[in-house]
């Protein structure tokens, strides 16, 4: 038998192009189009015929080069080729050493980690395997998972959580078809199998509404607002004037302002959309941030930390604080978009695009260039000379139908 070195380096299994790369005797490092790695051995098995009556030549998968180092590799490729001349077919024979179904999850996750729109994102995607897989199915081997054992980690949570129970069979699913990729399985997803076969009763999914406060109570909730020196009443003046999220606004840094264009470019990692987001930003909006410049923070809107932002629960607190109930931070693009249907009379795209909402098809998307910004700007000055109302002024133009 030939000894445990060859013609591959670890350098060259990691920057060999796509082919197939010999190491010498049957061993080879395959590299897929797409940049994946396996190995495979080459045996000839002693005494047995194929089909045709010619030697039984059999190419064996030996695992992912990221899984199975090189050395790794030479060993297994040596023990397939001693039973092969010894006349037992490896198929039949190996001991497969086959990664659970968490390293193979956390492999991917880390794989993965650049394609994720934000660090946040990345660990949801872990936790969720964490929290509902791992204590059922991650100590298997990651070819022994099948519909019972996926059943098993969806079953509890399909009805009680069930937007949480879709994100697992999407992330069990990921993990079996990379595994599946690097020959570490084989046969249907089961995740696929259960969805066809109808296993899980159907669920059907609840409207998800953030509580809004009616537009007509905005002006002297936002009154209240402005006589507060907390941080928090300054991020929610803004967040109600502009309509954004929650974490569009406590992530603004300065470098996102550009004063003299009167314009706030929210980049694409924050926006659910993932494009950036231009926000034209009217007197009543800078007459709010201006005065935080003397802070000299890197966030607009600085929290308890230097140079940190606020936390994400700092608004919704100041709303329970002012005993304002049943209304959350969301909810306030909800009552802009009120607003400006019924009162402005604003045509849908405007408002739509106001709130960072996609407008019509793909197709229509492409062709559409402009993101109204002009118009925009208009519908959200409107927007803040209403907020910015006094009360009798707002109970007259109630009074008078919601038109002005």
């Amino acid at each position: 038998m030939a000894a445990l070195s060859g013609k591959l380096t670890r350098k060259l299994v990691e920057n060999l192009g796509p082919g197939r790369h010999g190491d010498g005797n049957g061993l080879y490092l395959v590299v897929d189009a797409s940049g994946a790695r396996r190995w495979i051995v080459r045996v000839v098995v002693k005494g047995q015929k194929n089909k045709a009556g010619a030697p039984l030549r059999t190419d064996f998968g030996l695992g992912g080069a990221d899984i199975v180092s090189l050395n790794q590799a030479r060993d297994r490729a040596l023990e397939y080729r001693r039973m092969a001349k010894q006349g037992l077919n490896p198929r039949f024979n190996a001991r497969q050493d086959i990664p659970t179904f968490e390293e193979v999850a956390q492999q991917v996750h880390i794989d993965r980690m650049p394609t994720w729109k934000n660090v946040k994102h990345g660990q949801q995607w872990i936790n969720t395997l964490r929290d509902y897989a791992f204590p059922k199915i991650g100590r298997m081997p990651v070819d022994s998972v099948g519909q019972p054992e996926v059943l098993m980690c969806l079953s509890p949570i399909w009805t009680d959580k069930h937007e949480t129970a879709k994100r697992l069979a999407q992330r069990i699913k990921t993990v079996l078809d990379v595994a599946r990729s690097k020959g570490l399985r084989s046969g249907e997803n089961p995740v696929t199998a259960i969805k066809e076969l109808g296993a899980l009763p159907k669920v059907k999914a609840k409207p998800k509404h953030h509580g809004a406060m009616r537009w007509q109570d905005v002006p002297a909730f936002f009154a209240d607002l402005s006589t507060r020196n907390a941080m928090a009443a300054k991020a929610l003046m803004f967040t109600s004037l502009t309509g954004s999220r929650t974490g569009e606004v406590l992530g603004m840094r300065w470098a996102e302002i550009d004063e003299g264009a009167r314009l706030w470019t929210c980049p694409a990692d924050r926006m659910k959309t993932g494009e950036d987001h231009r926000v034209p930003l009217t007197d009543a909006m800078l007459e709010i941030i201006e005065p935080l410049r003397a802070m000299q923070s890197d966030y607009v809107f600085e929290g308890q930390k230097r140079h940190r932002p606020l936390s994400n629960m700092s608004m919704l607190m100041l709303l329970r604080r002012m005993e304002v109930e049943g209304v959350t931070v969301h909810g306030f693009r909800s009552t802009f978009r009120d607003w400006a249907s019924e009162v402005a009379n604003a045509p849908r795209e405007v408002a739509e695009m106001s709130l960072a909402h996609k407008v019509g098809s793909n197709v229509e998307r492409a062709y559409a260039r402009s993101d109204r910004l002009e118009r925009r700007r208009a519908l959200m000055e409107r927007w803040s000379q209403f907020v910015t109302m006094s009360e009798g002024t707002v109970i007259h133009l109630a009074n008078s139908g919601g038109t002005s």
